[in-house]
């Protein structure tokens, strides 16, 4: 069988022609001379195929996907080498060059383009949402029958940059629009109900407390007749705080510890430890708060005999030891509580 082209009958046929003849006209590469790129201006998210991705990548780095995204290889290519270079950038165009080789059926070939690839910027709809003050949820932190402390405030505000950081790498509506400081608490206005959500399971990690979530109809899209909520969920946070005095059931204790499922308190009369739910917590009862402790000094120190002066009445009066009175030293001022006519230490 002979090349009509070239008339030889020793090479390898491609078809109806052999390789030479077949090569001479053969591009493995192919890729537009001009591209166009619809880019969100604000977190350079691309619009591709009626979806936006790959937000918060380098324009550099999205030119270089748009190039592999238009470059098709001829299934017959094999152990193909692609280079490709920005030459450089005028305005929102940039012209690109791109530098193949690849071998077919044994041979290496080599191939060169250039190419423009042509930025226009937009605004993808998640950033339309940002500028617009879009929110999808508001959490309201508040303290039960009384104000947070600013160290509660500081722990909040923490708490939710801290989750919303973390959020925004996989939710782009993980913002935070508006912080609304109130006497009775903080209102966080947040733009994503899923970072929402993870946000008030760590201030309720943090702070332990009630929480409630009220959703509310605020519009209905006209196309789809799908209904659109804003969530208001709320936290209280206790009304005491760690080292205050509880009375729970029979129990008087010592707040030691706040979590999202309960409270731990120590038994002031036998040091055992007991715990309360949240599903339980309106029947505990702030006794008092551990700014209110009253003071006394330790006068006299014995094995079975802690003896301190009464606060009240100025005369003597003798607490039973306890392992835990045993680094207290006569001389030392220390709190103390009067539950049910009793002085107890709290160490």
């Amino acid at each position: 069988m002979f090349c009509p082209e070239c008339g030889s009958s020793d090479k390898e046929m491609i078809g109806d022609i052999c390789i030479d003849c077949f090569l001479k006209n053969y591009q493995f590469l192919e890729i537009p001379q001009h591209i166009n790129i619809t880019v969100c201006k604000h977190c350079n998210a691309k619009y591709y195929k009626g979806n936006w991705i790959d937000e918060n990548i380098p324009e550099e780095e999205v030119i270089y996907r748009t190039l592999e995204d238009n470059i098709h290889l001829d299934d017959k290519i094999e152990n193909e080498i692609i280079d490709l270079e920005i030459r450089q950038m005028r305005g929102t165009i940039a012209e690109c060059t791109i530098d193949a080789i690849g071998e077919f059926k044994g041979r290496e070939l080599i191939e060169h383009y250039n190419t423009e690839v042509q930025i226009k910027n937009s605004t993808c709809p998640n950033c339309s949402k940002i500028a617009s003050g879009y929110y999808e949820v508001v959490i309201q932190l508040r303290a039960d029958d009384r104000e947070l402390n600013p160290k509660e405030k500081e722990d909040a505000d923490n708490i939710v940059n801290s989750v919303l950081n973390k959020q925004y790498k996989k939710d782009k509506l993980a913002v935070l629009q508006e912080k609304a400081k109130l006497k009775e608490g903080t209102d966080y206005y947040i733009g994503s109900y899923k970072s929402g959500k993870k946000v008030i399971n760590r201030l309720r990690d943090h702070f332990g407390g009630i929480i409630k979530e009220s959703p509310r109809l605020i519009s209905e899209d006209k196309s789809t007749g799908k209904k659109l909520y804003r969530v208001w969920i709320s936290i209280r946070i206790p009304k005491f705080q760690l080292g205050d005095i509880i009375k729970y059931q029979n129990n008087i204790g010592q707040v030691i510890d706040i979590n999202a499922d309960k409270s731990l308190f120590c038994d002031l009369k036998t040091d055992k430890h007991f715990s309360v739910s949240w599903a339980h917590y309106e029947e505990v009862e702030l006794i008092e708060k551990k700014e209110d402790f009253q003071k006394t000094m330790v006068i006299s120190k014995f094995s079975s005999t802690l003896q301190i002066l009464n606060p009240e009445t100025y005369l003597e009066y003798n607490i039973e030891m306890k392992d835990k009175y045993k680094n207290i030293n006569i001389g030392d001022e220390i709190n103390i509580i009067k539950v049910n006519n009793e002085f107890y230490p709290l160490i």
